[in-house]
């Protein structure tokens, strides 16, 4: 059975590789011999999605492009799947290392091992160890939301996806059609940016506040994607990082201690509350409403006043 698998992994490979137009699904199941066995066309679907995740998975870089009938193909760009000489000295051995043990899943971890792999073979020195130089060191990159692994794999392989997505003020969540660009952690939540079709404008999403499966789109980027990507400086800019204004709101002890974090005067009121002035700017309604009743706005009132628009909307949901 594994031997099969890799024959038909192989065949797979050379057509997608060897073929200057795409491929559809029909054109390849005809051109692989294995494929002709598959009893019903629901068999071939989930063995040819298969075998395309695990042909990715190795590292072969396979486009699916949307012809101007809607009809999907599939192809293997050899200019995309053809990699330079690969040198590394002890030390880029030893970063490659860290980044292969920041992934606690399963599935990436596999991925990482894989690609350490795939290194050895490209000539990384055998007596090399990418783990050992800096064994004291345990990074480690918390991923909870299920959003994150399609999404990864779709900013990958530029391929546009569809998710249910509610922002902080809404009761309910609205479909968002997106080219994904860049994944980013920042202060313990993952964003992604990336085009908004129907915005027609670049956007920034929070993953905990996508709701449902992330869907893929069979079809190429409408937008360039820009150079640098942002993430961490539109998010900062929303959590009223760049603000040149003060809020005072009060704040239960023990608890959001981000909040504490930024405040630039904290007084302890003595009743199980603390009083503080942190930075007001863009968004920061939306980030007091995630603390829920630990936090109260004292001032200025239209701050005051959109928080209690969001908590209203929420509780109506």
């Amino acid at each position: 059975m594994a031997i099969a698998k890799a024959e038909r992994l192989m065949n797979l490979a050379l057509c997608l590789l060897g073929t200057r137009r795409p491929l559809s699904k029909r054109e390849l199941r005809e051109s692989v011999e294995a494929y002709l066995e598959a009893g019903s066309d629901d068999s071939f679907n989930r063995m040819f999605e298969r075998d395309k995740d695990d042909l990715r998975e190795l590292g072969l870089v396979i486009e699916t492009v949307e012809s101007l009938d809607g009809e999907i193909g599939y192809l293997a760009r050899r200019d995309s799947n053809r990699l330079p000489p690969i040198t590394l000295d002890a030390e880029e051995a030893a970063a490659l290392g860290l980044a292969a043990k920041v992934w606690q899943q399963a599935r990436l971890a596999g991925a990482a091992s894989g690609a350490l792999q795939k290194l050895r073979a490209a000539g990384l020195p055998e007596d090399v160890d990418p783990y050992e130089a800096h064994s004291a060191l345990e990074p480690r990159i918390p991923v909870h939301e299920a959003a994150f692994e399609p999404l990864m794999l779709a900013c990958r392989d530029r391929r546009p996806v569809l998710f249910d997505y509610r922002k902080a003020n809404a009761v309910q969540p609205e479909p968002r059609h997106v080219e994904p660009w860049a994944l980013e952690c920042w202060r313990g939540h993952w964003y992604l940016a990336g085009f908004d079709r129907d915005r027609g404008a670049e956007r920034v999403f929070r993953l905990s506040r996508i709701t449902g499966k992330v869907r893929s789109r069979g079809a190429r980027f409408t937008a360039p994607v820009p150079d640098v990507v942002t993430v961490r400086e539109t998010v900062a800019s929303w959590a009223g990082e760049t603000a040149d204004r003060s809020a005072l709101i009060r704040l239960r002890a023990g608890a959001g201690y981000p909040l504490r974090a930024k405040a630039g005067r904290v007084r302890e009121l003595g009743d199980g509350w603390g009083e503080l002035e942190i930075p007001y700017g863009h968004g920061l309604d939306a980030w007091l409403v995630e603390f829920g009743p630990d936090v109260v706005v004292l001032e200025p009132a239209e701050l005051r006043a959109d928080v209690v628009d969001r908590l209203r909307a929420v509780a109506k949901g």
